[in-house]
């Protein structure tokens, strides 16, 4: 086998351990990555990317990273940020100027940098990017609020950080090199102009195209993939760094075109992203040498970390949110948090090449900067995240919420149930009437078509971890859950059993091995049978079960016609009784159950 696929291989497969690693243990996946980036590469000396890839090293990682900030800012949708703009502008423009100016201050009066090299590597350490910023909002279940303006500034501000780098570079060579001229720094502003404009017409153009049918489906995601490399490329061979700026407006211009394909482009694009972030990081964190690693340790880098931690951030976000609505605790948890990622990463290593070239020697140390920043950043800002919003009050909470879909006796008793709990729970239902009865129990409620593509401006689904369809319609059941599969995962999307009709039983068949969730409960349990029951007087109860009343005791008592719902774990972690699954019940377990009314 040949040696480079080998290598090929094992950096992806240890890209998406790190992944699987991190979601198994609740760890944030970019820490996760850069110990086992360092620990393949640099201290058991495993791989080496840069030596093993040669010259296939530079461009993967710049097209991986236009593809991630492609995917991030086709998530950048008009309508997110109503409410939030103000804040979101002073950020992304007032607090990216104070950011680089007090960058710069602590790079050369505490990092030892010269001005020329402190004010390149000032305005380059602006980025946070959607790499590292994306998977810890995941993880960490923040408020809509903060959470929409970390993702903003972090995938605008990401193009933006690197431009600034090159204009900074433009400004040092105008000031230092005789033969650099004015037209230099008119070129950059131009090529940045015409980035945007490139970015602009591909993604009007693409959006055209899907719109007008001229683009088959199966082909839709490879149009795009190729379409964002060519936009890369052609912009950054205009001007470096340039074309980071031009997918980011390709991806806003589609998003905000509202076309109804791009939410299912948009799963592949996220497949993508996740296999090229966990790739990269791999790659660069290998790639290091312990020279590098040893060096982090000296006393000027430690401190300039953390005046960029404890002194930069906080007090750029503070001083550029003056005068808008954002609270003191928001304040806080948004100056905190700003992990650097990859393209800060490629980005250093690209001018610490060219810094050197053009005589300043003192840039050789701009490798181990940024991986001490980087480190820092995403160890520290990954493991407090959620234990800071928690604590700010910022968060929506460790229990899993649930979505009900269908506003019906039943669903609105079991949310009730599950409301006393302590879960959060949410009936849907596109009829105010059907409504009036979850309305009555006090149980939170949502007047909307859950497929509707607004849904989701309207509706914050951060809190709910599991969909159960219950409406009367088996097809539309399936519908929502399809519908929610890529969101929730397949293992957390539930639908009561399809109807078994004689004359239809092929059909049925074909629904449950194609578009469907999970079968909810045991065999035959259909939305008639649960209608049936609740007329007759059925109801929920919970039942605590402990040593003395074990699990087993508790199936030798209950009721023959007892239906089992859903088992609330010590740990508030919560489980349905399903087709395919067996639940572990231990004492200090709460087992929901559907039992006729005790008399």
């Amino acid at each position: 086998m040949e040696p480079m696929l080998i290598h090929i291989t094992l950096v992806v497969g240890l890209g998406v351990l790190s992944q699987w690693l991190a979601w198994r243990f609740k760890l944030p996946a970019i820490v996760v990555m850069s110990i086992i980036g360092l620990l393949t590469g640099p201290i058991l000396g495993l791989i080496d990317p840069k030596a093993q890839f040669a010259q296939l090293f530079d461009p993967f990682v710049s097209i991986a990273v236009a593809v991630i900030l492609f995917e991030g800012s086709l998530n950048l949708d008009m309508r997110e940020v109503r409410g939030i703009e103000k804040p979101v502008f002073r950020i992304v423009t007032l607090g990216a100027m104070l950011a680089w100016i007090l960058g710069s201050l602590a790079a050369h009066y505490i990092a030892d940098l010269s001005w020329a090299v402190a004010i390149v590597i000032g305005g380059l350490f602006i980025v946070t990017g959607p790499t590292v910023i994306l998977p810890l909002l995941r993880q960490a279940k923040l408020k809509p609020k903060p959470a929409a303006i970390l993702k903003w500034e972090g995938i605008i501000v990401d193009p933006f950080g690197a431009l600034l780098a090159v204009f900074s570079f433009e400004i040092v060579q105008f000031l230092v090199l005789r033969e650099v001229s004015g037209k230099t720094i008119l070129f950059f502003f131009a090529a940045s102009i015409i980035a945007v404009l490139i970015g602009w017409l591909l993604g009007r153009g693409i959006g055209w195209m899907f719109q007008k049918g001229h683009i088959p489906e199966y082909l839709k995601s490879p149009v795009v993939f190729i379409v964002v490399i060519a936009c890369f490329t052609v912009a950054d061979e205009i001007k470096h760094e340039t074309g980071l700026l031009a997918v980011t407006a390709m991806g806003i211009t589609l998003a905000n075109m509202h076309i109804s394909s791009i939410n299912d482009m948009r799963h592949f694009k996220e497949n993508i992203s996740v296999l090229l972030t966990s790739t990269i990081f791999i790659m660069l964190t290998a790639g290091l040498t312990m020279k590098t690693i040893t060096e982090i340790f000296h006393w000027n880098i430690i401190l300039f970390v953390l005046l960029m931690l404890f002194i930069v951030r906080p007090v750029s976000i503070f001083l550029s949110t003056v005068g808008t609505d954002l609270s003191i605790k928001e304040k806080i948890l948004i100056g905190w948090i700003a992990p650097r990622g990859i393209v800060a990463l490629t980005v250093s290593s690209y001018f610490a090449k060219v810094l050197i070239d053009e005589g300043f020697k003192d840039a050789s140390i701009l490798t181990t900067l940024t991986f001490a920043l980087v480190f820092a950043t995403v160890c520290a800002h990954g493991f407090s995240l959620s234990w800071l919003a928690k604590k700010l009050d910022l968060s929506i909470g460790e229990e899993p919420g649930i979505l009900l879909v269908g506003s019906n006796d039943f669903t609105v008793a079991f949310a009730s149930k599950l409301k006393q709990l302590g879960y959060p729970v949410l009936v849907a239902d596109s009829s105010w009437e059907r409504l009036r009865v979850a309305r009555r129990a006090e149980v939170d409620v949502y007047h909307g078509e859950v497929l509707a593509e607004q849904t989701e401006y309207h509706l914050d689904l951060t809190p709910y971890e599991y969909v159960i369809a219950a409406t009367e319609l088996d097809a539309y059941n399936a519908l929502v859950c399809t519908a929610f599969l890529q969101d929730m995962g397949r293992n957390n999307v539930f639908q009561l059993s399809i109807r078994d009709q004689e004359d239809s039983r092929e059909d049925v068949d074909e629904i449950m091995h194609t578009v469907r969730g999970r079968m909810l409960f045991k065999k035959g349990i259909t939305w008639e049978f649960l209608h049936h029951k609740m007329e007759h007087g059925y109801t929920i109860y919970n039942t605590k079960i402990t040593d003395e009343y074990t699990y087993e005791t508790y199936l030798e008592e209950k009721s023959d016609d007892s239906l089992l719902l859903a088992v609330s774990k010590q740990g508030k972690a919560l489980s349905f009784f399903a087709h395919d699954q067996e639940i572990n019940v231990n004492a200090g377990d709460t087992v929901l159950s559907l039992q006729p009314l005790k008399r």
